[in-house]
């Protein structure tokens, strides 16, 4: 079957038992599930933009602190909700954005560079919210879309940042010290009007409120077993998409219309949905657990190569393409960088789409996704030690869209393993999803400040072709490495 193009706009079909959205309606806002994808992938832009407006060279510094918040940032998820975290982090995320201009010595800058890590920590609760209202045959698209657009909001700063700062030189005859500190007001704003239209616009849940998130669960998994409360395994078609008289019947309030167009699901499926989305709040007995599964090294493992990567090259490729092709001005080179960022539109996108793609055409096999993510971790590595071997520069003749074109094909492998990284998290250990969201969004950046070490010490800090190719390795010898782990743990319950 085609793709249904009214699904972008139309009010999604929702399973019964989760209340989670079947499609996405990206093009409705008016539409909650609409809202809260919106949301999520504003904030994240934002949060990237300002990190990546006042650091620029995304330094060692940043990398860690956002690493650190990143590690908290998951398990507060689980414990208070996704969309207030979120919403906590981008108002905290505006002190330092505010503070900034008025740093005036390196310690300060070093300091203020630290605290900027709050905002790239936005990424967990982004994705642990939308995992919370797209169901498993979406979410993958749901995350990568995003995660991906958000990621773009790096791409952003190269074109927004410079283009405010020379407007207020030469309209406003400012000075440029004082037009670089007056630039942080837009990001500040947007920061704060974003935060406030997920408090006051958006819900916790598609079943409410957080606290009452489990009470809710149950009392659509009894409306669907009337005669009994426990979970029993029969096979039993529960309900029907409602008749349109009744659609209107329910759409007399905003919380009816909220929950309306059930799926049809099996009794059994039923159970298995509410044992999964039962969150638990998180205690360090109930996470270890979680934190030392081979699932968790996967993850961590596979995604601190291809987003640690995709930080540690966008950091360099400006100064990359300048030192191969010195005829280069620093803008047009940093415009050649930026399509790195920019094209997270679509390859971060489209590696979870693929993902989805692959879970439906394979009856919903898990191994599928698993398998999708090593080969693009494969491929990036391949794609590097190119980049690295070949280095196309002006002194062995090669020119600059032959530069471009290897880094963007690297790009689309890298981006595409981010997507469909966080297209199998939500199936692993659903009841602590934002326990692993943040282990994995940490192992990025831990992965970061690994290959923005290296870029740092080979050669001075520029042997970026030695770098590339020996980043390349580090790819193809940690995705082989784990492999083997199974997509899901022993025993586990509704991760399908």
């Amino acid at each position: 079957m085609g793709f249904n193009i009214s699904l972008l706009w139309k009010t999604p079909v929702v399973n019964p038992i989760n209340k989670k959205a079947r499609s996405i309606p990206v093009l409705n806002v008016v539409d909650p599930y609409g809202r809260v994808f919106f949301f999520s992938w504003m904030g994240f832009m934002l949060g990237f933009w300002a990190c990546a407006a006042e650091v620029a060279n995304s330094n060692i510094v940043s990398l860690c602190a956002t690493l650190l918040l990143r590690f908290v940032a998951g398990p507060l998820c689980d414990q208070f909700g996704s969309r207030r975290v979120y919403a906590s982090l981008l108002l905290l995320g505006c002190l330092p954005i505010g503070l900034a201009p008025l740093v005036k010595t390196a310690n300060g800058l070093y300091v203020s560079r630290f605290f900027i890590g709050i905002l790239g920590a936005t990424f967990v609760p982004c994705q642990v919210w939308c995992t919370g209202f797209f169901d498993k045959n979406i979410v993958g698209t749901a995350n990568a879309l995003s995660g991906g657009w958000g990621n773009a909001g790096g791409g952003i700063t190269y074109f927004i940042m410079p283009a405010v700062f020379d407007s207020l030189v030469a309209s406003q005859g400012m000075t440029p010290s004082k037009a670089w500190r007056v630039t942080f007001v837009v990001p500040l704003i947007c920061l704060i009007a974003c935060a406030l239209g997920m408090i006051f616009l958006c819900p916790d849940t598609p079943l409410g409120s957080w606290e009452e998130r489990s009470q809710k669960l149950q009392e659509n998994l009894d409306q669907y077993s009337p005669t009994s409360t426990t979970a029993v395994n029969t096979p039993h078609i529960l309900s029907e998409p409602p008749s349109r008289d009744e659609e209107k019947a329910e759409g007399s309030d905003g919380e009816s219309k909220f929950y309306r167009q059930p799926s049809a699901i099996s009794l059994s499926e039923a159970v298995s949905i509410a044992q999964a989305e039962t969150v638990v709040k998180p205690s360090f007995k109930d996470s270890l657990p979680v934190i030392l599964s081979l699932q968790t090294l996967f993850h961590v493992a596979t995604y601190s190569c291809s987003f640690g990567g995709e930080l540690a090259v966008n950091s360099i490729l400006s100064s990359y393409y300048k030192a191969n092709f010195p005829h280069l001005d620093q803008t047009k080179a940093s415009n050649y960088a930026a399509i790195f960022g920019f094209l997270n539109f679509v390859t971060r996108p489209l590696g979870g789409v693929v993902a989805d793609i692959l879970y439906k055409v394979s009856g919903q096999n898990l191994w599928t996704k698993k398998a999708w993510i090593t080969m693009a971790g494969l491929l990036s590595g391949a794609l590097l030690i190119v980049v690295g071997k070949v280095d196309p520069s002006e002194a062995n003749g090669r020119d600059i869209g032959t530069m471009v074109g290897l880094v963007t094909v690297a790009a689309f492998f890298i981006e595409a393993g981010n997507g469909a990284n966080f297209a199998l998290v939500p199936h692993v250990h659903p009841a602590a999803n934002g326990v692993l969201s943040g282990c994995t969004g940490g192992g990025g950046n831990l992965g970061g400040v690994v290959f923005a070490i290296i870029f740092r010490f080979i050669d001075h800090g520029s042997g970026y072709a030695t770098a590339c190719w020996v980043i390349g390795v580090i790819h193809i010898a940690v995705n082989l490495a784990v492999c083997w782990i199974p997509p899901l743990p022993k025993r586990q319950v509704g991760g399908q």
